[in-house]
C-alpha cells in the first residue's frame, strides 16, 4: 500500500520498452534512440573516449553493459532517469539516460 499523497509508480511508470535519450554532459547533446540498448551502447562508447581510470570503464561496462538492460530498464520506468557521474581529473561528468517524452525529436 502507498502512503496517501505518494504517487504509486508501478500506476504511473510508463511501460518497459520505450524510447530514451542519452546524454553525456560536455561530450553529446542530448540523443534520442528508439531502443534502450541502442542508447547503452552508444553510452559505452562514449565514455569510452574519456580518459578514465580502468575502475571507472569498469564501473560503467558493468553499470550499462547489455546483460543490465532490464534493470535499467526497469529503473527508467520506474525512477525517470538514471544517472551516474564520470571524473575526469577532478571534474564529475553527468551522464543520463531518461526517457523520450512525447515532443522529444527523433
Amino acid at each position: 500500500m502507498t502512503p496517501i499523497g505518494v504517487p504509486d509508480v508501478t500506476e504511473t511508470a510508463a511501460p518497459y520498452p520505450f524510447p530514451v535519450v542519452l546524454e553525456v554532459q560536455g561530450l553529446m547533446e542530448p540523443e534520442y534512440f528508439g531502443r534502450l540498448p541502442e542508447a547503452m551502447a552508444a553510452l559505452l562508447t562514449a565514455v569510452g573516449t574519456l580518459p578514465l581510470s580502468p575502475d571507472q570503464q569498469g564501473y560503467f561496462a558493468e553499470l550499462f553493459g547489455p546483460s543490465e538492460e532490464q534493470s535499467i530498464g526497469r529503473r527508467l520506468a520506474t525512477h525517470g532517469e538514471v544517472r551516474a557521474l564520470a571524473f575526469l581529473d577532478l571534474t564529475p561528468t553527468v551522464v543520463r539516460l531518461y526517457p523520450a517524452g512525447p515532443g522529444t525529436a527523433q
